[in-house]
C-alpha cells in the first residue's frame, strides 16, 4: 500500500533537519520504493504560538510493506533522534515533525490514537501544496476531491512556497 509522510521543521537548521529526518524515514525496512518527494515549501505557522518562526514542509510518499502503527512507531523513534521532546506540546515550534498521512487507498484505521488518513490533511495548506505536486490526482478514502481540487479550494491566508525544489 502507499503512505505519504509528512515532514515539519520550524526550529534549527530547518533544510538539514528535514533532510536528516528523510534518511532516518527512508532507513525503515518498511519502506519500498517508488519513492516520490516534493519539493520543500516555506510555509506559515498554523495556531502557533505568537512569535513562531516559519516552516519548512514537505512530502514523500512511498510502499509501505507493514503494519502502520509499527511504521508510526518508527517516524516518532526518528522525531526523537533529531530532538523532538515529547512535551513540547500541539502546535508548539519543533525541530521536526513527521505525520503519517495516509495508508492505502481503501483503508481508514482508527485505533490507539493512529487515524488515516490523517484527520486534519484537508485543511492545511501546508500539507496539500506538497501533497499536490506529487499525486495531484489522489483522493483520500472516502473523499470525493482530488489533492489538487482541495487545495484550490483553501480560503487565502496561510502562505506555502516553494522553497527548494530538491533536499
Amino acid at each position: 500500500m502507499r503512505a505519504g509522510i509528512a515532514f515539519g521543521s520550524n526550529l534549527g537548521d530547518r533544510l538539514d533537519l528535514l533532510r536528516q529526518a528523510r534518511a532516518c524515514v527512508l532507513a525503515s525496512p518498511l519502506l519500498a520504493p517508488p519513492f516520490l518527494t516534493s519539493g520543500v515549501y516555506l510555509t506559515s505557522p498554523v495556531n502557533c504560538p505568537p512569535g513562531s518562526g516559519a516552516f519548512l514542509n514537505a512530502v514523500l510518499e512511498a510502499e509501505l510493506k507493514g503494519d502502520p502503527f509499527e511504521f508510526l512507531r518508527h517516524l516518532h523513534a526518528c522525531e526523537r533522534s533529531l530532538g523532538r521532546s515529547g512535551g513540547s506540546g500541539r502546535n508548539a515550534p519543533r525541530t521536526i515533525d513527521l505525520d503519517l498521512l495516509y495508508a492505502g487507498q481503501s483503508e481508514i484505521f482508527i485505533e490507539g490514537g493512529l487515524i488515516l488518513p490523517h484527520p486534519r490533511i484537508t485543511l492545511r495548506r501546508f500539507v496539500l501544496a506538497p501533497l499536490a505536486e506529487i499525486r495531484p490526482t489522489l483522493r483520500l478514502p472516502r473523499g470525493t476531491e482530488t489533492i489538487a481540487e482541495l487545495l484550490k479550494k483553501l480560503p487565502p491566508g496561510d502562505s506555502a512556497e516553494l522553497f527548494a525544489a530538491a533536499w
